[in-house]
């Protein structure tokens, strides 16, 4: 068979069978690092896989910067994570602006509870598709924080970022917090986002309660997940972030938070400060020759309650 003839017979079969497309089409053990499955990434890490479909993504605000996922969680893994938390609630608590302190408040009357990071195999595999999402280190989570609200319960708007200098010494400021509903709520429990600029105006109907009329809101649906920035990019805190827990009306709510930060959440500075003048990342001398000593020195060399990430290769170390 000449190639004329095997070119005309190919042509027919995908005319005949139309539904055959390159998205379909897998090749194996050609790219080991990573697999596209129609619009999903997945990411192979060991015998599990972190994915993130950015079809379900939808931008809400850039100011603050804020991301809805629609169905991140399946509803069989919200019922894990409540059934993990039901029995071990405690009163919710704030942090003290001026000590760091946990502290009770009317401010805050939820209950809640933290679960351990990486508990069981979903967490961890919530963790890490978290991670894909965000593009933030898993190392850089706090502990997912499992928080129900009964009728009339609420959190005032707040800030998720850090106005003392005690609660910054373990990861610095919060730069990101993932809200996952665990629950529908019938009506009211909307986070909702006081000082929001947005282009599309919110319809104020009778579905969101008088709470959530007073801002951008989001309505709780079981498996949705809302991602938003407490930090700009250029790393300076975001008074758009302000946000707030609408008291619930009708119905509960569950939910789970995970709080990211600008760096480990496993290494406080005085860690960091302590440790040897060492590059901290594999990149560190191609940044370095690449002038990013001058250009990012905050990063890369640090600052007097700081140290930075590439000391080393530039010179920055004492002798």
């Amino acid at each position: 068979m000449d190639s004329r003839c095997f070119l005309a017979l190919s042509l027919c079969f995908f005319c005949l069978f139309p539904h055959v497309s390159h998205s379909r089409v897998r090749i194996p053990n050609l790219i080991d690092h990573k697999q596209t499955v129609g619009s999903v990434l997945r990411l192979k890490r060991g015998p599990s896989s972190a994915t993130f479909d950015p079809t379900r993504v939808t931008q809400l605000s850039w100011s603050p910067r804020a991301f809805l996922y629609k169905g991140f969680l399946s509803e069989e893994e919200c019922d894990h994570l409540i059934t993990l938390a039901k029995d071990k609630l405690e009163v919710s608590m704030v942090a003290d602006n001026d000590s760091g302190k946990s502290i009770k408040s009317e401010v805050r009357t939820s209950s809640g509870m933290f679960l351990q990071k990486a508990q069981d195999e979903i967490i961890s595999n919530i963790e890490s598709r978290i991670a894909a999402w965000t593009f933030l280190p898993i190392e850089n989570g706090e502990a997912m924080q499992i928080l129900h609200y009964e009728h009339g319960q609420k959190y005032e708007p707040h800030y998720d970022y850090f106005h003392d200098k005690a609660n910054q010494e373990l990861g610095g400021h919060r730069v990101a917090t993932v809200l996952i509903y665990l629950s529908n709520v019938e009506k009211g429990g909307e986070t909702v986002f006081p000082h929001a600029q947005v282009k599309t105006v919110q319809p104020k109907d009778d579905v969101l309660s008088d709470c959530a009329k007073n801002g951008y809101s989001v309505k709780p649906f079981k498996g949705d997940a809302l991602l938003f920035f407490s930090l700009l990019p250029n790393a300076t805190t975001d008074p758009s972030s302000l946000h707030g827990s609408c008291p619930v009306i009708e119905g509960e709510k569950w939910s789970a938070t995970k709080w990211i930060h600008v760096r480990s959440f496993e290494k406080s500075i005085k860690q960091v400060a302590s440790r040897e003048c060492t590059d901290q990342n594999v990149n560190c001398s191609t940044w370095a020759k690449a002038g990013e000593c001058e250009k990012n020195p905050t990063y890369m060399v640090g600052t007097e309650d700081l140290p930075g990430f590439c000391r080393n290769s530039c010179k920055a170390c004492s002798s």
